[in-house]
């Protein structure tokens, strides 16, 4: 019902960049909150007006999810941007950003303009990609970076691979810096990590799987925190999943540092025990971590030191994923169960519920730049009506996804969307 006036009301209303927490109703006009507050619904509206009642449940900013991998264009098999949108919808969230590692990889402004073009003909989640710091993803010659971000890309990275010379990173930062763009890292140092299947430990021990070091993020965190020194540039470390990692950056934000991070809900949900006998649904790259990794994960949510939490969804088809360990895919599916699983933390008592929605909407909009992320008028309508203590066990069968693979199927879980709007349309009402 786009161009309309709709009032939700009675919703417990939650905006952690105002710090509102309380009932209320909110006003829709068009694309844009109208109004929020107490007693709109009191106000009287003409008939036109349609009426939402919220019965109570969770009004919240929709998830803007800063770490996605599609695969189109190129193997729209695995998912495609149409599916993937029906995936965040379901999931709550309204705002992705995905990875550039497609094929072709998003090098070019054309790539950049067709997954645009896609994401408008879709008209679910809202859509946004990074480009590709390094031509065809290789680490070594530079895309065109100002030329790119005039077109619409929101970062700089080369996706799940990390930037592996460290004058190409300085080269890349130094450009970046130059047009004020971020750069995005996945912080693991090749040499130490690249045939590592596993976290080093007793696990990797016992399965007699290559194993690599957490060294191996946190070098690399620590060289890429150097170079920022140097350079100025804005820089965000991903999925970072190790303890020392977290305290290197921890350290550069207390310097003055332009650093953010995000971390992904398997590195405080899992430890490296969920591999259990060769479950290659929970390999991942970076991999599970030891408990002690997890509850530094936990602490750096809390503490502020990780700015945000992201799905990471790596969608895989079963050829992909059932294989020995050794030659399965790293990653798994996460739009659909971000919502759920971060909402442990709430329900851990880790972190209070508008601090955990913080994680999932304000903090990775301004990372980005983006318009998004807040319960104000004038802001677009991209709302997630959710309800926080509705318990559900994960299905992977019933996932939007075309892929299924997550190692969290069968686990309990409470909360979860009922009802996910974008720009005052609904793209997601939750039956039964």
């Amino acid at each position: 019902m786009s161009g309309a006036r709709r009032l939700i009301r009675n919703a417990r209303l939650i905006d952690p960049d105002s710090g509102l927490d309380a009932a209320g109703d909110l006003l829709i006009e068009g694309d844009k909150i109208a109004a929020i507050g107490p007693g709109l619904a009191d106000a009287g509206f003409a008939e036109n007006t349609e009426i939402i009642d919220a019965g109570g449940l969770c009004l919240a900013p929709g998830l803007v999810d800063m770490r996605v991998q599609l695969r189109e264009p190129g193997a729209e098999h695995m998912e495609s941007i149409e599916s993937a949108g029906h995936a965040a919808a379901a999931g709550g969230v309204t705002t992705m950003v995905a990875l550039p590692n497609t094929e072709p990889p998003v090098d070019d402004v054309s790539v950049v303009e067709f997954v645009a073009r896609r994401a408008r003909e879709a008209r679910l989640a809202k859509l946004h990609t990074y480009a590709a710091a390094t031509k065809g993803l290789k680490g070594r010659e530079l895309t065109e970076m100002g030329l790119l971000a005039a077109n619409g890309a929101l970062g700089f990275t080369d996706g799940v691979q990390p930037i592996a010379d460290a004058l190409v990173m300085r080269r890349v930062l130094a450009y970046a810096r130059s047009f004020d763009q971020l750069v995005i890292q996945h912080p693991e140092e090749p040499s130490l990590g690249g045939a590592g299947e596993v976290t080093e430990g007793e696990i990797a021990t016992r399965l007699g799987l290559p194993a690599v070091t957490p060294m191996a993020e946190i070098i690399m965190i620590e060289r890429d925190l150097r170079l920022v020194e140097i350079t100025g540039a804005r820089f965000h470390i991903a999925h970072v999943s190790t303890a020392g990692g977290i305290d290197a950056i921890r350290r550069a934000k207390a310097a003055g540092l332009p650093v953010t991070c995000d971390t992904a809900p398997p590195y405080f949900a899992l430890n490296e025990t969920a591999i259990g006998d060769y479950r290659t649904f929970a390999k991942l790259s970076p991999p599970l971590r030891s408990e002690a990794d997890r509850r530094a994960v936990v602490a750096g949510i809390a503490d502020g030191t990780i700015d945000a939490i992201a799905s990471d969804h790596a969608p895989w088809d079963q050829d992909s994923k059932r294989l020995p360990f050794s030659s399965a895919a790293c990653g798994i599916v996460g739009l659909e169960t971000l919502l759920p699983l971060s909402l442990e933390l709430y329900h851990n008592r880790h972190l209070e519920l508008i601090e955990v929605l913080r994680r999932l909407t304000i903090n990775p909009a301004r990372i980005l730049g983006l318009d998004v992320g807040r319960l104000v008028p004038g802001s677009p309508a991209d709302l997630v009506l959710f309800d926080p203590d509705m318990p559900w066990r994960i299905d992977t069968e019933r996932f939007r996804s075309k892929s299924k693979n997550a190692p969290f199927d069968g686990r309990p879980v409470q909360g979860h969307a009922v009802q996910t709007i974008v720009d005052g349309r609904t793209i997601f009402i939750r039956q039964g």
